[in-house]
């Protein structure tokens, strides 16, 4: 006899799984004491080592990180269901509901009504207003353009979100070029707040944030994604630094070893390196 759970779907097989190691009699020590805060975490860390695998163009990454993260919604669902609150079964219902009325054009009286990916786009933020309208309705409070823009997002990804919102309803710059001399202003504004005789640290982080959230702006209204921006350099920093480890660990040094002045230069070494490559 064994513990291992049997059943015909993988799905069913894996909500077995997940109900043993939650069991009171001979489930998972660890897994027993999670609860929803507690796990929310991994769940985060567990979407970017998704969005990590997809950048590096590893799909058997992928299809290990896309289990992973399918485990965690596993994991929510048995802990309400331990609760009375809802179930696995409730989320996909939810989940399908939502997605046959968020798609009228396919499964309703509007099929073939929109013409493109774009004018889908529309319909879909259109239904998704709705729903927020509604739901604001239903609780009582004021409805809001940022209604359903959650704090718990990255900080960049907010921004953006927030700007999509707000130029919705025509408040938006009209031409990045205008971002731009936003940029220089509010660059300004905080080499003015590090020049004072005491600078004060709250000032400078206000002003640094503003400069950060007009980056944001310039990306979006240049069709990049500032996360996958930041990621990007965020590789490449890490790739030059590397190399230059790497270059002075030949003559038995590390960076500790080394000037500024020689670190530069080996960057820059690195650098030409990198564009000659491409």
């Amino acid at each position: 006899m064994t513990d291992r759970p049997s059943a015909t779907a993988p799905i069913d097989r894996l909500l077995a799984i997940m109900a043993k190691l939650r069991d009171p009699d001979g489930g998972c020590p660890w897994d027993l004491e999670q609860d929803f805060p507690t796990i929310a975490p991994h769940t985060i860390e567990e979407a970017y080592e998704v969005a990590d695998a997809i950048e590096q163009g590893d799909m058997a990454a992928l299809k290990e990180e896309l289990g992973d993260l399918l485990f965690q919604v596993v994991f929510y669902a048995q802990m309400a269901s331990e609760r009375g609150l809802w179930d696995f079964n409730d989320i996909t219902t939810a989940l399908s509901d939502k997605m046959v009325r968020r798609h009228p054009h396919v499964f309703g009286e509007e099929v073939g009504a929109v013409a493109d990916a774009t004018d889908q786009v529309k319909n879909w933020e259109a239904q998704k207003a709705g729903e927020r309208a509604a739901k604001a309705a239903a609780s009582g409070a004021k409805a809001s353009a940022l209604d359903g823009v959650i704090g718990g997002l990255p900080a960049l990804t907010r921004a953006v979100k927030l700007q999509k919102r707000a130029a919705r309803v025509g408040f938006d710059w009209t031409q990045a070029k205008e971002i731009l001399d936003k940029i220089e202003e509010e660059i300004g504004e905080l080499r003015a707040e590090m020049e004072h005789a005491v600078p004060e640290k709250a000032r400078m982080q206000d002003e640094l944030g503003d400069l950060v959230f007009a980056l944001a702006n310039l990306a979006r209204h240049i069709d990049v994604d500032p996360e996958t921006a930041l990621r990007g350099t965020n590789a490449k920093f890490e790739r030059r630094f590397r190399q230059i480890e790497a270059w002075l660990a030949e003559g038995g040094r590390g960076p500790s070893d080394a000037t500024l002045e020689e670190m530069e230069a080996l960057w820059q070494k690195a650098k030409g390196l990198e564009r000659q490559s491409t």
